[in-house]
């Protein structure tokens, strides 16, 4: 017997959704690798949340040296807020990781530059310690972070 009409799946949203968080959850790394990379994610989310809030509320002097302006400021209290809350989200961890390594590693650039002559150049060896730790993160959850980009492209 022949089946004359064609059945097609359809995909909605949600079912994407699920689908994403289930290859996500997948590709989760073992489970001491996940203790310790919790273990460090915590307390640099909790620091990161600080950092973040005290550039959206005007605190620190460094964004008027740089010459850039006040919206540089906001927009990098804003990612830094976002990259901890991220930090914190199971899921996104590792994307923020990799999106907070960024942000460190443009701080570092911008500390060892321009601001070199000022207060905050030995915040070049803080900002580099800061970048290689979400390096590493971000490499710990490096398969999470393949499931998530395969997730979106679906």
């Amino acid at each position: 017997m022949r089946h004359t009409t064609k059945e097609t799946a359809v995909i909605t949203p949600t079912d994407r959704m699920t689908a994403a968080r289930l290859a996500i959850r997948e590709a989760r790394p073992r489970r001491l690798t996940s203790v310790l990379l919790w273990a460090a994610q915590i307390p640099l989310a909790v620091a990161f949340v600080s950092f973040g809030l005290a550039k959206l509320t005007g605190q620190g002097q460094e964004f008027a040296d740089i010459g850039a302006g006040q919206w540089l400021r906001y927009f990098v209290g804003a990612a830094e807020l976002a990259g901890a809350i991220g930090l914190l989200t199971p899921w996104l961890a590792g994307l923020a990781a990799a999106g907070l390594a960024v942000d460190m590693a443009g701080a570092t650039i911008i500390n060892a530059t321009v601001l070199h002559n000022t207060a905050y150049d030995n915040f070049v060896w803080v900002t580099l310690v800061l970048c290689a730790m979400f390096a590493v993160l971000a490499h710990g959850r490096r398969q999470q972070i393949k499931a998530l980009w395969a997730a979106i492209r679906r």
